[in-house]
This record gives C-alpha cells, structure tokens and sequence, in this order.
C-alpha cells in the first residue's frame, strides 16, 4: 500500500467505514437526525455543522496521536482527561453495545426483507465475519476497511444517479421548496459528535502518520470522506419526501422504488458488509486497548482472546438489538450524542488543542 495513501487516506477511510453502518447506512440516522428539519435544513446540517467539525476534531485528534504515540483509546483518552479517562470507556463500551444492536437489528431486517430467509442467518454470518477478522489483526482490517470504503463510494454513487434519472423531477421540486425547519445545526452537531465518539478506536490506522501536515491534511479529508456518501444517499430520498422519513429502513424503500432487483441484492450484500466492517471496527479497538494493558505489565495478549472478545460483545449486543432498530436510533444515539460532546469532543477541542501548542 503506498505511503501517501496510508498517511493521508487511510485514517479517512477506516473512520468512515466503521461509522457508516451505525451512521447512515439504513438510511433510519439521516431521517432522524436531518430529515426532520427539512430537505434544505438536512442539507445544511450534513454540510456544514457535521462535515466541519469532524475534520477539525479529526486534525486535532491525529496530531495528539501522533505527538503521544497513542494509538489505541485507553492511551489516547488519558492524555486527554487524565483521571477521568473511565468515563470515556464507559461510554464507549455503552456505544458500542448499541451501535452493534443496531448493525444487528439491520440485519435481520435486511435479510428478511429482501432475501426472505431468517434473520438468525444473517446474524450468524455476521458474528463469525467479526470473529474471523479480529482474529486476523490490524494489517488486515486496515486492508479490508479501506478496500470497502471505496466499494461503498460505488454503490452510493450508482444509487445516485439511478434516483436522479428516475426522480429528478421530484428531487428537484422537493429542493426547490426551501424547506428549513429550526433546529438543523444543533442536530448536525449533535450528530457529528456521535460519529467523533468512534475516533479513537481507529487511531490504530494513523500510526503511519508521521508529521503535523500528514495529520492536519489526514484529519480535513476525513469530514468530506464520512460526508460525501451520506449527502448522496440523503439527496436520492429526497423524490420520496416526506414517506420515506417514516420508514423503518428507508434504504429498502428507496431500493424498491427504483425497481432494480440486481441493484437491491448488490446495495443489501455490500450493506451488511458494511455493518461487518463496523463491528470489526470497534471491537478490534476494545481488543487493542486491552493488549495495550497487558503489555503495559509485560504480558502479550493471546491470539484466540479477539475472536472470544468479538463473540462475547456481539451475543450481548444482538440480545439488545430486539428494543428494535427506531427506538435504538431515537434513544439509544439521542443520549449518547451529549454524553460524547461533552466528555470528549469539548475536552479534544480545548485541552487537546492545548496540549499540541505546549509541544514543539
């Protein structure tokens, strides 16, 4: 892999795929989080609120990485909050809990709506997927998440133009309303520090970064890289508005509006996918957290541990997800949003900005 791409791309990549899947991958995140206040206001808020401040977060975030050689979270969020860095983890380990309810939920729903198979199958090739990839290590999930990333970019992409082709008109007239409901910035906001609570479980991807440009460049690309998709997918639903905000998975509604069958199966096998890469994300950042605790007392953490690892929080996650993928989203997202904002994305902004300026 080239250097330049690990350096400036990769940190990007990584982030964006294992936020996707619990960040806009069903399409049930940007109903709730920015069709409500509008198509314009749903815009403005992915624009600009949550592009912004996910790359100055993110620049901040992989030059503190950098300056501390703190590539995994335990590591990283006590350089931040010192003494209070278990408040972090408990929010964290809260997190990823529901963001792999979620990514279980969503699965079952998928394939039972559109391979009509039960969803326990798709739950169990998810399960041994993660198993298999925590178990292979960084190497590999740094491979596979920046290869998917860019499968991702084609299949939104194609989902685009083909809703532009058959619903432009509609897209057009839904713009054209200049719909602005009040409340679109906090929302983006608050959204964008819910993405920003997983940057540190993928600092293990910016360990090529060796300069503060590499991690000022890295860290602005990465607000656009999440983005981009997100804007893409959020434009197509715009010829079914207002309905498709009030569907349990609008992915699936747009899907059938567009009536290609093979682009259905392709976007549903690439989505859950997706919710693979996710929950390999974050569970391998639980695994290298507890590595790097164990070799702080001069032991190595055994090999068969990561999948063990990975099985033990997903079964407790799939037990969670039958709250159902609406109130997860709604509840579940809606208070962790502030929970983050305040003990990490306000402290990275002030004291980590701090810390980096007291470095030379």
């Amino acid at each position: 892999m080239a250097s330049w791409f690990r350096r400036y791309l990769v940190p990007g990549l990584v982030f964006q795929s294992i936020s996707i899947a619990g960040g806009y991958g069903t399409g049930r995140e940007l109903a709730e989080f920015f069709l409500k206040y509008g198509p314009v206001g749903g815009l403005l808020g992915l624009l600009l609120p949550t592009t912004i401040l996910v790359s100055i977060a993110c620049m901040v975030a992989f030059e503190l990485a950098r300056i501390f050689r703190t590539y995994d979270y335990k590591s990283f969020i006590q350089v931040l909050l010192g003494r209070g860095w278990f408040l972090y983890e408990i929010a964290y380990l809260t997190s990823v809990l529901i963001v792999l309810a979620v990514i279980g939920a969503a699965t079952g729903a998928l394939v039972t709506e559109s391979f009509n198979i039960p969803g326990y199958v798709g739950t169990a090739i998810l399960l041994a997927a993660i198993a298999f990839l925590t178990f292979k290590g960084t190497k590999v999930i740094e491979g596979v998440l920046s290869f998917w990333s860019f499968v991702l970019y084609a299949i939104y992409i194609t989902i685009f133009a083909f809703s532009l082709l058959k619903f432009g008109p509609a897209i057009r007239n839904t713009i054209s309303d200049n719909l602005v409901i009040e409340g679109w910035a906090l929302s983006g906001l608050r959204y964008g520090s819910l993405q920003l609570a997983l940057i540190p479980a993928i600092l293990f991807a910016t360990s090529h970064i060796t300069r503060r440009k590499e991690a000022i460049i890295a860290g602005a690309l990465t607000g656009p890289i999440l983005t981009t998709p997100a804007i893409l997918f959020f434009v197509a639903m715009l010829g079914h508005y207002p309905e498709i905000a009030g569907q349990t998975v609008p992915v699936n509604f747009l899907l059938q509006a567009l009536g290609s069958p093979a682009l259905q199966i392709a976007f549903q096998l690439v989505l859950i996918g997706t919710f693979i890469e996710t929950g390999t994300g974050i569970i391998h950042a639980f695994n290298e957290r507890i590595a790097g605790a164990m070799r702080s007392i001069g032991k190595q953490l055994p090999v068969y541990m990561r999948p063990l690892t990975a099985l033990a929080i997903v079964i407790l996650a799939l037990l969670l997800s039958q709250v159902g993928l609406i109130d997860l989203i709604a509840v579940g997202y809606g208070a962790l949003t502030w929970v983050f904002f305040f003990i990490f994305i306000v402290p990275l902004l002030t004291v980590g900005v701090w810390k980096i300026l007291q470095q030379r």
